[in-house]
């Protein structure tokens, strides 16, 4: 047997040598490029040019909990904030199934079409089983994503609620920073998110449908008396009977609740989101409402009324952060819940060994 015989079967032949138009230092050049992060004061710069790249990439440092992307995005947020509050922020409300995106894209589309920039954001708190959200608005508001005048952000997944409606309420900053004019703000749910919401908007708006009845579409009297104004939606077809009786009915409850702060008195309206009939009705019951509230100067007023209430909310949502994150807490925690599981120790005193621990 000769010695190449006696060579292993597993030989490793000559490979196909590089191009010799490979260009290394190119290469290097591209990868450097790409792990290189613009600064807080490029991005701003951008987002006071309009630019959407530099609006999204800033939201995502708002919705990261990476430390060095929160100091990061609180830097932008600070230099944005003197080019911020130039917007009319509206809130839309109503239960699945009322036609929310369909009204917004319908909505967003008219508004585009008289010269306004519309920004539309969703405060959602997601699953709190899966920590995920469909985000489906992007898939839903075919036409109004592609429009130029246009930014569709979906809320993250995974988060409380007051973590979501913060980001939501940063988010709306770095909009009106980026030009946009008229600010959307979409609830997904029907509960505590409506009053998240109300708590950072200029007007509410109430999606409704006729002939569901209140208990059926599980709307409470308390959502009712935020309403600004209550637009009977899919007024069409064989329904626009039904929208218009429903208009009456709502017009009569509303002159029953007490007269709101802003000495506005709520409107009650009828619209079609799919043939696009009666948005500019809305249209004009909101720029009425502005010129009110700005005149006996409510509108302002309530604006800093927001501002303190979010300055608490902060402080709740930090206290809340800083405490469950405590490593000691982490651990006696854990005690705790074994010691109410075997009937040791009470929620209440668990609670109290567990506030001073931290202190």
């Amino acid at each position: 047997m000769n010695s190449e015989s006696k060579k292993s079967a597993l030989k490793e032949n000559d490979g196909i040598s590089p191009p010799e138009i490979t260009n290394a230092s190119s290469i290097s050049k591209i990868q450097s490029k790409r792990r290189k992060q613009p600064s807080a004061d490029d991005l701003v710069a951008n987002i006071l040019k309009g630019d959407i790249t530099a609006l999204s990439r800033s939201i995502t440092l708002i919705e990261s909990r990476n430390a060095k992307h929160l100091e990061k995005a609180n830097d932008i947020i600070k230099q944005c904030l003197p080019h911020a509050n130039a917007s009319i922020r509206i809130g839309i409300t109503g239960v699945p199934g009322v036609g929310k995106s369909t009204f917004i894209e319908a909505f967003g589309s008219y508004l585009t079409s008289i010269g306004k920039k519309v920004a539309v954001l969703a405060v959602d708190p997601s699953s709190s089983l899966t920590k995920g959200s469909i985000l489906g608005d992007k898939t839903r508001m075919e036409d109004l994503v592609k429009d130029k005048n246009a930014f569709i952000r979906p809320s993250p997944s995974g988060e409380s609620l007051g973590g979501v409606a913060r980001k939501t309420r940063e988010t709306i900053i770095l909009c009106e920073a980026a030009g946009f004019d008229t600010i959307i703000i979409e609830t997904v749910g029907v509960g505590q998110s409506e009053t998240a919401v109300h708590s950072m908007v200029d007007f509410f708006l109430l999606l409704k449908l006729a002939g569901a009845g209140d208990e059926l579409q599980g709307i409470k009297r308390g959502i009712i008396e935020m309403a600004d104004a209550i637009a009977i939606n899919k007024a069409d077809a064989d329904n626009v009977k039904r929208a218009k009786l429903a208009k009456v009915e709502f017009n009569r409850a509303l002159h029953l609740y007490p007269e709101k702060e802003s000495h506005w008195q709520p409107k009650v309206t009828t619209c079609s989101a799919i043939n696009g009939e009666g948005i500019d009705k809305i249209w004009e019951i909101i720029t009425e409402y502005v010129s009110i509230t700005s005149a006996n100067h409510y509108f302002e007023t309530k604006r800093n009324e927001q501002n303190k209430f979010w300055l608490l909310q902060t402080i709740e949502e930090q206290l809340k952060h800083e405490f469950f994150n405590h490593p000691d807490i982490k651990i006696e925690l854990n005690k705790q819940l074994d010691l109410i599981e075997a009937n040791k120790t009470t929620p209440f005193a668990a609670a109290d060994y567990l506030l001073k621990l931290q202190g």
